[in-house]
């Protein structure tokens, strides 16, 4: 790893001129006085600028032509952090975590001035000394990805690697997973390994813990008091409730979305209370809509070739003809209101129907329940072979039918499993 990575031109010149490189701690002056260390930049920058992360925890981009001095602090080799051996409790419940790459706890790397994640148990205990109180923690890194790069492929790979503690001494399974794309994977592993006999819960950080207002020692903390005081079972997500810090929410894997792509409170269980809140040492049961499956029978197969098609005014008919002619299983419908689309859509859904293609309908509004009776556009779409799935959340409906489809191809089947209720996708 260079020590100027991201830094060329004008910027790398300024950095070996003044004898500094990335990792340093350093004070500089300029319009006011910064102190903080040199963050590396991002590879396609511009070379007029320099990054510094204050003790804040932000970052600031200074430009070089307005900085009068800057000087070295101290040498990286004098603010390396050294990881601080965990000293498991005897008779603490076992927890596993699996990273996939989310930030659940994170540090900064001296050397690069990157925050990286914690990836072992020792580097998590240092991290979030409060967990060795709780649990003795085991972890493993599945993978590393961002987000918005998990794919189907992923969840085949994290509901695998969890079958495999099925029988294990684990109180419980924490996944680390990046926030975007969280709910897909939660509702995945919610059918493929429903009735499993621990709780299974993700969590992830809406902000990096190198920041003052990071979430990520606060949702693991609340994820490992769920698992070692709730006594249920269920895959689910935790993380915050609100801004407030002494509140964390946890969601039925199924029934949650992210609503704010900022907000630390941004996860919410739509249509209903979180299924529990950890205040402190507090966990409320807000719900008993449970998970219905007791016997572990695990189902790992999907199928990609489901597509989830949002109708909206001006909708071409012909891009579900292409969905049609690629070979796809199942369309999944994000309808507007009480689960309608344009009847310039009718005689390609036809078209799909007849093709074998399973056709499910859901709806674009955030709560509330698809009802294709009401309107005669609803009912000739019935006619036309969409099934209405009741208040299944659009992005539940998809991973459902990917992973239906997956498991059989008999499109009878098909329906009876979607309007099954297996995981509290539908709620009454």
């Amino acid at each position: 790893m260079s020590e100027y990575r991201g830094y060329e031109g004008d910027s790398l010149e300024f950095l070996k001129t003044n004898q500094i490189s990335v990792g340093d701690s350093v004070t500089i002056i300029a319009d006011i006085n910064y102190s903080g260390m040199i963050m590396p930049r991002y590879e396609h920058s511009d070379d007029k600028h320099i990054v510094l992360k204050l003790k804040s925890g932000y970052n600031v981009g200074l430009e070089i032509e307005k900085i009068e001095k800057i000087e070295k602090n101290q040498t990286t080799e004098k603010i390396i952090e050294k990881d601080e051996k965990i000293e498991k409790i005897e008779g603490l419940p076992k927890i596993l975590l699996l990273s996939t790459g989310g930030t659940i706890a994170s540090k900064i790397d001296y050397r690069t001035g990157a925050v990286t994640p914690v990836l072992t148990a020792d580097e998590l205990n240092s991290s979030v000394p409060e967990l060795a109180k709780i649990a003795n923690i085991d972890a493993e890194v599945l993978f590393s990805e961002y987000s918005e790069n998990i794919m189907p492929e992923h969840w085949l790979k994290i509901a695998e690697k969890i079958n495999e503690y099925s029988k294990s001494e684990y109180a419980g399974i924490i996944v680390a997973h990046g926030t975007d794309t969280m709910h897909y994977t939660s509702s995945f592993l919610s059918f493929a390994l429903a009735g499993f006999p621990i709780p299974i819960v993700l969590v992830g950080s809406q902000r990096s813990s190198d920041r003052a207002s990071s979430d990520a020692a606060v949702n693991l903390i609340g994820a490992t008091k769920f698992i070692t005081k709730s006594n249920t079972k269920g895959v689910y997500i935790v993380m915050h409730q609100d801004e407030n810090d002494d509140t964390v929410a946890c969601h039925i894997g199924t029934r949650v979305r992210k609503n704010h792509t900022s907000k630390r409170g941004a996860f919410q269980t739509i249509g209903d209370l979180p299924a529990f809140i950890i205040t402190g040492n507090e966990i409320q049961k807000n719900t008993k809509n449970f998970f219905k499956i007791n016997e572990y029978q695990p189902r790992i197969y999907l199928n990609t070739k489901i597509a989830l098609v949002k109708y909206h005014p001006g909708y071409d008919p012909r891009l579900l003809d292409q969905i049609i002619e690629a070979g796809y299983n199942g369309i999944i419908f994000e309808g507007t209101g009480l689960g309608h689309v344009g009847k310039t859509m009718y005689e390609t859904v036809k078209k799909a129907y007849k093709k074998g293609i399973f056709l499910g309908m859901t709806s674009q509004c955030i709560d509330g329940r698809v009802r294709m009776t009401v309107y005669e556009s609803g009912r000739d779409l019935l006619d036309l072979g969409i099934i209405p799935l009741e208040n299944m959340i659009p992005e539940t409906a998809l991973v459902k039918a990917m992973w239906i489809t997956g498991n059989s191809q008999d499109r009878d089947e098909i329906k009876k499993i979607m309007l099954e209720n297996i995981a509290s996708e539908l709620t009454n």
